[in-house]
């Protein structure tokens, strides 16, 4: 792909792409029409008009920008493992437009103030929307609900404790309650500590052979469960974050059968990896939810393709070298996802026969916006130009020096994944370019 200008204008042409929307990719290459960040058209074949600067795209395919439901940027109070600056250019060189930041920063996202603080920070960046998150309880400990009103005035988009569980039903099913007046879902960390508190990896036959502490799947099962009749008691829209066990999905299954209003994501590394890579004691294979079991990591790739999980999220939670470099039981949960997000769907999903491109390329763009009732994820006629430039069949090695988080920790280093994304827009403004990263300031 080769650019013929230096600087986007205000009005140009991408041209010879193949469109990727509705879970389909056309049959033949397209155009899109960007005027003042706006798609003023969109089309297969040739576009009509004449004299405008073109991006010869050829052989590549173009989609929505991607909407990632879930990441950690950790401002305030954490900045030197990541800013919302230094995660939004990490989201743009993932393909990401929108982002929904948790509240577990210090000091907790959990009053209208602090949303409007995260927000603004994403407005400065200027690579992404930043949509923060607001914690379900002051201070996310559990007892006390937050004023989640407020903070939807504020322009939260989603309530959460996440890093920590709601154990105390009662304030879950409020929260369940208020969110479903206001519009917006409730995000659940299923996990009961009764089953799993002091864990640090998948109960299973290496946390025994390796001597640690475990994690079993029925922690994360029966948190889903009571989440779930909470949420079919009281109507709430619940949002169950990080599938990760077979049995998870398969309740969450039922429960959509049943028409319980239930959404529910999951990340590259669950539906990627199992718990045989922690077998060389390396903290980059540690996270909250654990790597599970083969099945596990089968049952979630089958729950995307037959939609039990509406989308695919990064649950981006970058730690310091140092963090990562302490003994397994000692270094913090967390591995980041942004950037590695695509590749991973298209290596082993795609090629491994679970989804084709275009199904992959809608659990990131239209599902997770549905799943957050949003206008994203779509390329139509009038709407923001937000969309990504792709290549499924160019290889790259997953190296420290590719990676544009202000962490390391990523799970793939070392990793040759297939799948790329080339180039991002943000209304129409160039923030990414593979073959040249400086774009991203």
């Amino acid at each position: 792909m080769e650019w013929s200008w230096q600087r986007i204008p205000g009005e140009y042409l991408v041209t010879g792409v193949r469109l990727i929307g509705g879970g389909k990719v056309s049959a033949r290459p397209g155009f899109l029409h960007v005027k003042k960040g706006r798609l003023e058209a969109i089309g297969e074949g040739r576009p009509t008009l004449a004299g405008l600067p073109e991006l010869a795209a050829d052989g590549l395919f173009c989609a929505p920008g991607f909407v990632d439901t879930h990441v950690h940027f950790r401002e305030p109070g954490q900045e030197e493992k990541e800013t919302v600056a230094t995660g939004s250019r990490a989201a743009a060189a993932g393909g990401f437009t929108a982002v929904v930041t948790m509240p577990n920063t210090d000091p907790a996202i959990d009053n209208a103030g602090m949303v409007r603080y995260v927000s603004d920070r994403g407005r400065e960046a200027g690579l992404c929307r930043v949509l923060p998150a607001g914690a379900i309880s002051v201070g996310r400990q559990g007892e006390t609900m937050a004023e989640l009103g407020a903070m939807v005035e504020a322009g939260a988009v989603a309530f959460t404790d996440d890093g920590s569980p709601v154990q105390n039903g009662r304030l879950m099913a409020s929260a369940l309650q208020y969110a479903r007046l206001l519009g917006v879902p409730i995000m659940s960390h299923a996990e009961d500590l009764t089953i799993v508190a002091g864990g640090c990896m998948h109960g299973g036959y290496w946390s025994m052979r390796l001597g640690l502490s475990a994690m079993p799947r029925a922690g994360e099962d029966a948190a889903v469960f009571r989440d779930i009749e909470l949420a079919r008691a009281t109507g709430g829209h619940l949002h169950v974050a990080h599938v990760s066990t077979r049995g998870a999905v398969e309740i969450i299954r039922r429960a959509k059968a049943d028409g319980v209003r239930v959404t529910a994501e999951a990340t590259p590394h669950h539906f990627s990896l199992d718990h045989g890579r922690c077998r060389d004691y390396s903290p980059l294979f540690k996270m909250n939810p654990p790597l599970r079991e083969s099945e596990d990591v089968a049952a979630v790739a089958d729950g995307l393709a037959d939609g039990t999980l509406d989308c695919i999220a990064t649950d981006h939670a970058p730690h310091t070298d140092t963090e990562k470099e302490l003994q397994f039981d000692q270094a913090p949960f967390g591995v980041i996802g942004l950037e590695t997000a695509f590749a991973a769907g298209v290596t082993y999903l795609v090629r491994g026969g679970k989804l084709d491109l275009g199904r992959l390329v809608q659990c990131l763009t239209e599902r997770p916006a549905a799943v957050l009732g949003l206008p994203l994820g779509k390329l139509e006629e009038g709407g923001d130009a937000d969309f990504v430039l792709l290549d499924p069949e160019r290889e790259w090695v997953v190296t420290r020096e590719t990676l544009r988080s202000r962490s390391r920790n990523s799970s793939f280093l070392g990793e040759t994944l297939k799948g790329r994304v080339l180039a991002t827009f943000l209304r129409g403004r160039l923030t990414w370019h593979a073959d040249d990263p400086s774009v991203v300031r």
